[in-house]
């Protein structure tokens, strides 16, 4: 049988109308940032006006993060920034700095793991995908020489960054949707309308509960499930985010080895041992960042710098002499539905 780690996350459905109270959740869906954006929000139909015009604008906020952060645009900030000297402060947008100042620390704290720098590997091993030929050393010395976050310098007063490397690309995949889905939610929150959840592809964060819900309850594919939605592994949430990562879609096989398409720092190619993680956090910038860096630390680190982390759990599912293994964090339990006959996780490492 196929095994498949996390491949996503579904939200489950609730009433079309709540039950001693006039409302009603409307959907709303662009495709952005590479993936499809959903909004789902509670309100009453007389607002739905007001309602659409916040969908609208929360596109466009989501709009204007792909335009700074996407590297597949070539006129977006992030290559802007990739294009200027270095050796010079570069004042950059507020939201670009935020994205890779965030990155920056966590880089510091998976020791490189988590690299937004780490462009010119990731662009290497894109190459590799497309010419079906693994990088030679020459090659992957070259983009590690311009791969570190300690090649940036931060001034969080003047608002700029300076490139201490020529060269210089870089990849914000691992946090721009989450960042992006925060906004969104935030945008739907200041309009009046708590009850509220952004989804992006693995990323879902929610606001207030849907009405008579202890939470939004969530989905994580997690097993070879078909049209068994019954099997689903369910948490339920309520102002708080979850993520998933991992490479169950996203693969290519070479001379018999299959490579994800999550790059790994330390050797510059893409990972070979099979690992998903879904992390609840506060907002989906952490828990899209965390995920993804849980999935670059491999289980025991992975494991480990979640359990240094206040409000951050998390569940790593790995495959181990082909069979699918969880390991979780303490706290993860508390957001699952327990189905009757469910074993427990196996103890972390």
């Amino acid at each position: 049988m196929t095994q498949r780690l996390f491949t996503g996350l579904i939200l489950l459905g609730f009433l079309v109308s709540a039950r001693g109270e006039d409302l009603n959740l409307f959907t709303y869906k662009q495709p952005h940032m590479g993936t499809e954006f959903t909004f789902r929000v509670w309100a009453e139909q007389g607002q739905v006006e007001d309602l659409t015009l916040l969908s609208e604008k929360a596109f466009a906020r989501v709009a204007e993060l792909n335009q700074i952060a996407s590297d597949y645009l070539p006129e977006s900030e992030i290559n802007d920034f990739a294009r200027a000297p270095s050796g010079e402060p570069v004042p950059v947008s507020r939201d670009l700095y935020r994205l890779l100042d965030l990155s920056a620390q966590l880089s510091r704290e998976t020791d490189g793991a988590f690299d937004a720098t780490a462009g010119p590997l990731i662009r290497l091993w894109r190459m590799t995908k497309k010419n079906r030929r693994l990088p030679t050393p020459e090659q992957l010395a070259s983009a590690r020489a311009r791969t570190g976050a300690g090649l940036l310098r931060f001034d969080p007063v003047a608002r700029t960054i300076t490139k201490l490397s020529d060269g210089m690309l870089f990849d914000l995949g691992g946090i721009a949707k989450g960042y992006a889905a925060d906004a969104a939610l935030a945008i739907f929150r200041e309009g009046g309308f708590p009850r509220a959840l952004v989804g992006a592809s693995g990323d879902i964060v929610v606001g207030d509960p849907p009405p008579n819900e202890k939470g939004w309850r969530i989905g994580i594919e997690t097993l070879h499930l078909g049209d068994k939605l019954a099997d689903l592994q369910t948490v339920t949430l309520a102002n708080r985010a979850i993520s998933t990562s991992g490479d169950t879609r996203r693969y290519f096989e070479l001379d018999g080895i299959r490579y994800s398409h999550i790059v790994s720092t330390r050797t510059g190619m893409g990972l070979t041992e099979r690992i998903g993680a879904s992390v609840i956090a506060p907002n989906a910038t952490t828990s899209d960042s965390y995920a993804t860096a849980v999935t670059l630390l491999g289980e025991k680190d992975g494991l480990q710098f979640i359990r240094n982390k206040r409000e951050i759990e998390c569940q790593i599912v790995a495959l181990r002499n082909g069979q699918e293994v969880a390991i979780r964090t303490d706290g993860f339990s508390r957001f699952e539905e327990k189905k009757a006959e469910e074993k427990s996780p196996v103890s972390a490492p």
